[in-house]
Order: C-alpha cells, then sequence, then structure tokens
C-alpha cells in the first residue's frame, strides 16, 4: 500500500468490478492483450478461460511458487491488474511482471507505483534478484511506466507473445535488486519530487 493505492492478492469476489473496468477499457486495452494462438493442424482448440477459471489458476501457480497474482485498488475501487509471473528459482531467482490499468487513471502515477510496491516486494520479501517487464515498442504509456521508474532496456525479443492476434516484438526491461538496496518505491517517490516540486516527497524519503 502507498497512499490511494493498494495491492491485494485477486480473489472470485472481484469478478464484476473487473469485468466492469475491463469492459469500459475494450478499445484502450485490446492492442495490447495477450491473446490464444490458432491450434495447429488436427491440435485441441484452446478457448479464453472464464473469470473463475483465471482465477483459480493464478491461485494454483502462486501456491506452487510460480506467480504472484495481485489487482490494484486506487482510492478504494478495483482499476487494474499486476501479475508477477514466470517464477524461476534456483541460479535464476526471476519473475517478469505484466500489467493493465484503467484510462480514467492513467497518468496520475498509478500503475509506477503498483509497480514498484510489487519490486519491493519481490526483491526484500519474496527473494527475487531480477524482475523483467516485457513490452510492444508501440505500447507508448507501458514503456513510460518503466522508463519513469529507471528500468534498464535490454533488447528486442522478435515475435515473442501472441498480442492482439499476431505474434508481437517486444522490448525487454530489467531491475535486478543490486540497482535499488534502497527500494524502488523510495527511488519513484524521489523522481517525482525532483520532477514535480509541487509533490512533498513520501515521509521517510
Amino acid at each position: 500500500m502507498d497512499g490511494d493505492i493498494v495491492l491485494r492478492p485477486i480473489k472470485l469476489r472481484d469478478q464484476r468490478a473487473w469485468r466492469e473496468v475491463n469492459r469500459r477499457n475494450r478499445d484502450w486495452l485490446r492492442p495490447w492483450e495477450a491473446t490464444i494462438p490458432p491450434p495447429a493442424p488436427g491440435g485441441p482448440m484452446a478457448h479464453r478461460p472464464t473469470f473463475r477459471q483465471m482465477v483459480r489458476h493464478l491461485r494454483s501457480e502462486a501456491n506452487a511458487g510460480r506467480m504472484l497474482p495481485f489487482v490494484i485498488e486506487y482510492q478504494g475501487r478495483l482499476v487494474g491488474q499486476l501479475t508477477v509471473a514466470g517464477i524461476t528459482w534456483g541460479s535464476m531467482c526471476s519473475g517478469h511482471v505484466g500489467y493493465w490499468v484503467d484510462e480514467g487513471v492513467a497518468g496520475r502515477g498509478v500503475m509506477p507505483t503498483a509497480v514498484a510496491l510489487v519490486v519491493d516486494h519481490c526483491f526484500r520479501t519474496v527473494g527475487l534478484h531480477r524482475i523483467e517487464v516485457c513490452i510492444r515498442p508501440e505500447n507508448g504509456p507501458s514503456r513510460r511506466v518503466v522508463e519513469k521508474l529507471g528500468f534498464r532496456e535490454e533488447g528486442l525479443r522478435p515475435r515473442y507473445l501472441h498480442i492482439d492476434g499476431a505474434w508481437r516484438d517486444h522490448l525487454v526491461f530489467a531491475l535486478t535488486a543490486e540497482e535499488v538496496p534502497d527500494g524502488l518505491l523510495r527511488r519513484w517517490h524521489r523522481a517525482r519530487s525532483q520532477s514535480n516540486p509541487g509533490i512533498r516527497p513520501h515521509p521517510g524519503n
């Protein structure tokens, strides 16, 4: 939690609010949403899961230590989703972050704050060493989130994910725990206060 912004585990009872936010943001989200590629000849047809199926899958993956699924609340209402997926342990200790947010709250610092919160949780509590965010080059709003937070751009992964009906290139951004020894949220608050002198620094910064 940071001010009006709260990250919490996704729940089955979020269905109505989650569906409403998705419905209002259909056009805003469609170009960046993962899609299921056509099946191979003779292969099984895959179907988009229902909300309940999605939540049960996310919970199962979380219980197995492979995922951290959250919803984002702003001023008490659900405005987005953030998931740490692909968590790998052993000699890697890494995961990657995916997210979306209601267009109505875009530009208010909600998503950078949510990402900073989850990165600090991953590094300080969970014990991960590296976090990646993979973003389509055309997705300006999402790129601005990682740029504001100081993620390093590492390069291009051609045809990396099936998005909006086709295999799409993605840019890779990353951070390691050593790069944010004082925490990413603290660094984000400092950056905001320096770029917007009217914003008071967060307590403790």
